[in-house]
């Protein structure tokens, strides 16, 4: 899931086509207040929740696939 915070949301579906986030579902909070929550502090970042909501961890620029995938599984297992 994305989480879409850009000025206004021209900006956001700007930023997907940009980035090529389109293969996931794109949230937009204009408010700033869920980056905030979660420690975001620019863009491209990502950020690997467990069930609960607690990060596991996170990335600025882009993320690299096999790494999340490897995380989320010894998630899961754990």
């Amino acid at each position: 899931m994305g989480l879409g915070t850009q000025d206004n949301l021209d900006d956001a579906h700007a930023f997907v086509d940009d980035y090529g986030t389109d293969s996931f579902t794109m949230l937009w909070d204009e408010s700033f207040e869920t980056w905030i929550e979660i420690g975001i502090q620019s863009q491209p970042s990502a950020v690997l929740l467990a069930a609960d909501g607690t990060p596991i961890t996170g990335w600025i620029g882009p993320f690299p696939e096999d790494d999340v995938l490897q995380l989320a599984a010894e998630s899961r297992a754990g």
